[in-house]
């Protein structure tokens, strides 16, 4: 059934609800740790989309990745390093800090994307990028102290790999070889799951753990990142970043909820700098490209 662009925007809504459930959902785990939460939230995603894309592209999904060539695999293992490195910084900092950190992803995509493949940035983006990092400066600075310096490493491992997972797919459609998202997902499943195993070692999941974990891994993952594939094919670039900041909100509120991480105030003075500033980039993305359009 064809999307509309209200429907869209709904669904879009509803899959950052369910990207934002990571944070409290690892605060319920009993004895995963470190890499082999990574492991098994990986692993079952990679069995939940084995059995979701054929039942919704058929065959074509594995013929997209007999054919995706190099720009595939290589988006595959920026999507493998985004699960390792969320994963493992939310279990080493607050989930607002690392939400908050993750929200410069399109920034640095649009940084990536000058340096690396020409496309200009408008002067509202440089203003963002700028407002943005003054939040995520505010943000860590007052609290070096209390932070550890591995966790916002980690943290930071997550937008990078994102601006250059975007960076490749844009690249890619440039020289004509459009990326599939969706098996590009499937094998950073894969990847993730493959090199965390051994660090995963000896399992000490309960299976409350594995419960939860397989919650992640279908509700968390596999289900939105392929709804979230379909929503941009009727939703606009902006629009699409614009809603996926959602994911900070819910993530944060869902944290200090269901886990009570109610968050520090340095953080809510550097998240609102941060959010805003996008919110404001992507408005008026998307008002200037409605006037364009209108003026056509």
């Amino acid at each position: 059934m064809r999307l509309t662009r209200t429907h869209a925007a709904w669904l879009m809504v509803a899959v950052t609800l369910m990207w934002s459930i990571a944070g409290v959902v690892t605060r319920q785990l009993e004895l995963a740790r470190s890499f082999e939460v990574t492991f098994w939230r990986s692993f079952f995603t990679l069995v939940s989309l084995l059995v979701l894309l054929p039942m919704a592209q058929g065959r074509a999904v594995f013929v997209a990745l007999r054919r995706g060539g190099a720009e595939l695999w290589l988006s595959g293992l920026c999507w493998s390093v985004m699960f390792t490195a969320f994963m493992v910084a939310l279990l080493l900092m607050p989930v607002a800090n690392v939400l908050v950190t993750m929200a410069v992803g399109p920034l640095l995509t649009a940084l990536f994307a000058r340096l690396f493949i020409g496309h200009r940035i408008a002067w509202r983006t440089w203003l963002a990028i700028v407002v943005a990092g003054a939040g995520i400066g505010w943000m860590y600075l007052s609290q070096l102290e209390g932070l550890p310096v591995a966790g916002t490493l980690v943290a930071l491992c997550v937008p990078v790999a994102a601006a250059t997972n975007w960076t490749v797919v844009q690249h890619s459609q440039r020289h004509g070889h459009a990326v599939d998202l969706v098996p590009a997902v499937l094998i950073g499943a894969a990847l993730a799951a493959l090199y965390t195993l051994p660090l995963a070692l000896p399992f000490q999941a309960t299976r409350g753990d594995l419960a939860w974990l397989a919650l992640l891994g279908l509700v968390q993952l596999a289900i939105p990142c392929v709804l979230a594939v379909r929503c941009g094919r009727v939703l606009k670039a902006p629009e699409m970043a614009l809603l996926g900041l959602l994911e900070v909100l819910f993530g944060i509120l869902l944290a200090w909820a269901g886990a009570g991480e109610q968050p520090a105030p340095q953080v809510v003075t550097g998240g609102t700098l941060v959010v805003g500033a996008l919110l404001a980039n992507e408005f008026l993305a998307w008002k200037e490209a409605r006037d364009a359009s209108t003026v056509r």
